[in-house]
C-alpha cells in the first residue's frame, strides 16, 4: 500500500545536504489565473533540483560494506549530480554512467563533485545497461533515479514540508512525472494526512508514459519520447512507482512544449528565476488545469522541480513562450501577387502587432506569407483567420505545427521545382561530432539530400529537417535505412507548412 511510505518519509535522511525549500507565492500568475498559486522551490536546492533528497536518503541508509564498495548510477542530468554530491558528503566512491551525447556542461558539473564519469551509448537505456554491467563487475551498489523505496521516501519529504508550510485549504498539488518517484513520494504522504487534496501529475504530451500506463492498467513502454523536457523523458515508468501512483494520483494533465516555455517565462516574471523545462512542467499543468475546469478562488501548489537550464536553450524558450501563452499566432497567408495586396492584408490585421513577416516572390499569380501576429487568445486567432478568408486571403493557423515553428519560419522562399520525388523527414540527431556523418555514411548514394535545416537549441539532441529525393520504387528501402540508422524520425512529407513554403 502507498500508506506504507508514511513512516519511511518521516524517517528519511535528507537534511544533511538538502534544504527545506520555501513555498513562495507567484502573485502575477495567481492574479491572471484567479487562484492562489504557490511554488515549492526545489530549484533552490544545492544542485538546483529535488533529486538530492532521494539520492542522499538511499545512500545514507547503505551499510558500511555497501558504502565502501561504492555506488553506480546511470543519468545524464540532475540525478547524476545528486548521487555525486551525496557520495562526496558520505565519503564513498561514485561512478556515473552518462550517454556520449551528454553536453559537456553536465559532465563538468558531475566531475566537479568528485564522481568518476563513464560515457557509454547514445541513450539513457544504453547507459543504464552499462551501469548494470559495472555493478556485476565491481560489486557496487546501484542507485536508481526513481524506482527504489528509499529514493521515493526521500522525495516524499517535499510533501511533508508542503503540509507543514501551508495549513490552510489546499485544492491540489501539481507534480511533474518522469519515472514517477517524485509523485509517488509526495502523494503517499499528502494522501495519508490530507486525503482531500487532489494530486495532479503533469507530463509532456510526447513523453506521457505514466498516463499511458494508468490508462492501460499496466506499465507501457513508449516507442519514442520527446526530449525537450529531458528531466522527465522516460520511456517506461518504474515498477514500484507505478504500483504506488495507481493508488494516489487523482488526474494527469498533458502539456506541450509551448506551454512549458510559457511557464518558464511566467516563473521568471514572478521570481526572476529560470526553471528548466521539466522544472516548469507542473506550472504549465496548473495553468492548463485551471483553464480546463474554469477553477476560481482555490489554493494550488506547483513543484518547481529544477533549474539546470543550458543557457543556449533560452533562445528557443523565448521564441515559443508567446505562442504557449496564446499571445502570438503563427499564420500562413496566401495573397495575390499584385500591387496593393500587402496593404490590404495589413488592413485586415489592423492594430495587431506583427511579430514576424517572411515573404519571397514565388510566381506571378500568388505569394505565400509566413507571419507572426500578437493576439489576446485562441479566440482572436480564429477571428483573424476568418477575417482574412472573408477578404479573399487563404489563411492557415500554424501555431500548433511543429515543423513550421522549428524550421519553416527560418526557410521561407525555398521552393525547389526540380527536386522531384522529394520526401521530408524530421529527425533528432544526437548532439555530438560525427552524428551527421554516420547518417550520410549509411545512406544510399542514389538518394540525394535536397533540403537540410538545423538549429542548435541547447539540448542533447539536435532537431533536423531533411528533404531527400527518393524514387517511389525505393521508398521501402529508404524506410528500412531510417530504422537501421537509429535516429528518431517522423515523416513530414504531407505537412501543409512544407507544401506551402518549401515543397515542389
Amino acid at each position: 500500500m502507498a500508506t506504507d511510505y508514511l513512516e519511511r518519509i518521516l524517517r528519511a535522511r535528507v537534511y544533511p545536504v538538502a534544504v527545506e525549500t520555501p513555498l513562495d507565492p507567484a502573485p502575477l500568475l495567481s492574479a491572471r489565473l484567479g487562484n492562489q498559486l504557490l511554488l515549492k522551490r526545489e530549484d533552490a536546492q544545492p544542485i538546483f533540483s529535488f533529486k538530492i533528497r532521494g539520492a542522499y536518503n538511499k545512500m545514507a541508509r547503505l551499510d558500511a560494506a555497501a558504502r565502501s564498495a561504492g555506488v553506480v548510477a546511470a543519468s545524464a542530468g540532475n540525478h547524476a549530480q545528486g548521487v555525486a554530491l551525496a557520495a562526496r558528503e558520505l565519503g564513498c566512491a561514485a561512478v556515473i554512467v552518462m550517454p556520449v551525447t551528454t553536453p559537456r556542461i553536465k559532465i563538468d558539473a558531475v566531475e566537479a563533485l568528485g564522481a568518476d564519469i563513464v560515457l557509454h551509448g547514445e541513450s539513457y537505456d544504453e547507459a543504464e545497461a552499462r551501469a548494470r554491467e559495472i555493478v556485476a563487475e565491481r560489486g557496487c551498489t546501484p542507485v536508481h533515479p526513481y524506482d527504489d523505496p528509499d529514493i521515493i521516501a526521500g522525495q516524499g519529504t517535499i510533501g511533508m514540508e508542503i503540509l507543514r508550510q501551508w495549513a490552510g485549504p489546499l485544492h491540489a498539488i501539481f507534480v511533474p512525472i518522469g519515472g514517477g518517484g517524485l509523485m509517488a513520494g509526495i502523494a503517499s504522504y499528502v494522501k495519508r494526512l490530507r486525503p482531500e487534496v487532489r494530486m495532479i501529475g503533469v507530463e509532456p504530451e510526447d513523453a506521457a508514459a505514466m498516463k499511458a500506463s494508468l490508462d492501460a492498467g499496466e506499465r507501457i513502454a513508449l516507442d519514442h519520447v520527446g526530449t525537450f523536457a529531458d528531466g522527465v523523458a522516460v520511456r517506461r515508468v518504474g515498477e514500484e512507482t507505478f504500483r504506488v501512483c495507481r493508488e494516489v494520483i487523482d488526474d494527469i494533465v498533458l502539456v506541450d512544449t509551448d506551454a512549458m516555455c510559457a511557464a518558464i517565462k511566467d516563473v521568471f516574471e514572478d521570481t526572476r528565476s529560470i526553471l528548466e523545462p521539466a522544472g516548469a512542467l507542473s506550472i504549465a499543468g496548473a495553468k492548463a488545469y485551471v483553464a480546463g475546469r474554469r477553477l476560481q478562488g482555490e489554493t494550488l501548489v506547483a513543484i518547481a522541480s529544477g533549474a539546470n537550464m543550458n543557457f543556449d536553450r533560452l533562445r528557443h524558450v523565448s521564441e515559443r513562450a508567446e505562442i504557449g501563452e496564446e499571445r502570438e499566432a503563427v499564420l500562413a497567408v496566401t495573397i495575390p501577387e499584385r500591387p496593393g495586396s500587402l496593404r490590404a492584408f495589413c488592413g485586415v490585421v489592423g492594430a495587431r502587432n506583427i511579430t514576424e513577416f517572411n515573404y519571397r516572390y514565388a510566381d506571378s499569380e500568388q505569394a505565400h506569407v509566413f507571419v507572426g501576429v500578437s493576439v489576446r487568445g485562441r479566440e482572436e486567432v480564429a477571428t483573424l483567420v476568418g477575417d482574412l478568408q472573408r477578404q479573399g486571403f487563404a489563411a492557415l493557423d500554424f501555431s500548433g505545427n511543429e515543423i513550421a515553428k522549428l524550421h519553416v519560419r527560418h526557410m521561407v522562399g525555398g521552393h525547389a521545382p526540380r527536386a522531384r520525388d522529394e520526401v521530408l523527414y524530421r529527425f533528432e540527431f544526437p548532439e555530438r561530432p560525427g552524428a551527421l556523418m554516420r547518417f550520410l555514411d549509411a545512406m544510399s548514394h542514389s538518394w540525394n539530400i535536397s533540403l537540410f535545416h538545423y538549429r542548435n537549441h541547447g539540448t542533447d539532441y539536435g532537431r533536423v529537417l531533411i528533404g531527400v529525393q527518393v524514387a517511389r520504387k525505393e521508398l521501402a528501402a529508404f524506410r528500412r535505412f531510417l530504422d537501421r540508422v537509429g535516429y528518431a524520425y517522423r515523416d513530414e512529407s504531407d505537412n501543409p507548412a512544407y507544401r506551402l513554403f518549401l515543397g515542389v
